[in-house]
């Protein structure tokens, strides 16, 4: 069975998990993030030596890798404040895989406790923050793609498309293989490029067939793996990560 995520009402403080892919390729994405919590009358503390939640080293099955790296980022939020995580791929990895990571060393006890504190962005919009949205853009189709992370290792199929579907201007339309994955899995695309790239050629066909000219996603390797695929076809979907579009709509 699995356990029930316990929400907190909406705190003072939160810490934001920025991610590698955000940090380093989608800046605006971690901004918008912040800015929409913001808004909320939620301060946002931002560590600055974080780096990686060691999930390319734990999925590829270097444990002794990932726990140093996992490691380094444990003592970054010392405050009780829930961490904020704009990405169901990292998010699963420290509030599922931390815990094991870590049982039996000397961090197991301050491992499960951080992993306790381990928000989705989307999640803690709408079951912490109840986030009301007005929508202030022009009329538009967009599909939503959930990762399998968020979807299946953390249960949050139903998060994002909440969001985008509470914007009264935007018609939220389905795809075919909404439930399948786009083929990026991490490092799974490096190890098996043929079959990544037959699966995120079916995505692509699917999103496309829906009539929508963008997809929204909360993963940033998501988005980078079937945006870039959609360019290689010279096609005009685009992909934009569910904070900065919130953002954009709504300010």
């Amino acid at each position: 069975m699995t356990a029930v995520k316990f929400y907190p009402p909406r705190p003072d403080k939160v810490y934001l998990f920025g991610t590698c892919l955000i940090d380093l390729l989608y800046p605006e994405a971690g901004m918008d993030a912040i800015r929409l919590l913001e808004r909320e009358g939620i301060e946002v503390l931002f560590p600055q030596d974080q780096t990686c939640c060691g999930q390319p080293a734990y999925t590829s099955g270097y444990q002794h890798e990932a726990r140093a790296v996992a490691a380094a980022q444990l003592d970054l939020f010392p405050g009780p404040w829930p961490i904020i995580v704009p990405s169901g791929s990292c998010g699963g990895m420290m509030r599922k895989h931390y815990p094991q990571l870590f049982a039996g060393t000397d961090l197991e006890e301050q491992a499960s406790e951080v992993a306790g504190r381990i928000f989705e962005l989307t999640e803690f919009l709408v079951h912490v923050c109840h986030l009301d949205l007005e929508d202030r853009g022009e009329p538009e189709k967009v599909v939503m793609h959930t990762s399998c992370s968020a979807r299946r290792e953390m249960g949050l199929a139903d998060t994002g498309p909440a969001l985008l579907a509470a914007l009264g201007q935007v018609e939220l339309v389905e795809q075919a293989r909404a439930s399948e994955c786009c083929g990026f899995g991490g490092t799974f695309a490096v190890r098996h490029p043929e079959v990544s790239a037959a699966m995120v050629e079916d995505k692509t066909r699917a999103i496309e067939a829906t009539g929508a000219r963008r997809f929204i996603t909360s993963d940033c390797g998501c988005m980078m793996n079937i945006g870039g695929r959609f360019e290689q076809q010279g096609k005009a979907v685009k992909g934009e990560h569910i904070a900065s579009y919130l953002w954009r709509r709504t300010s």
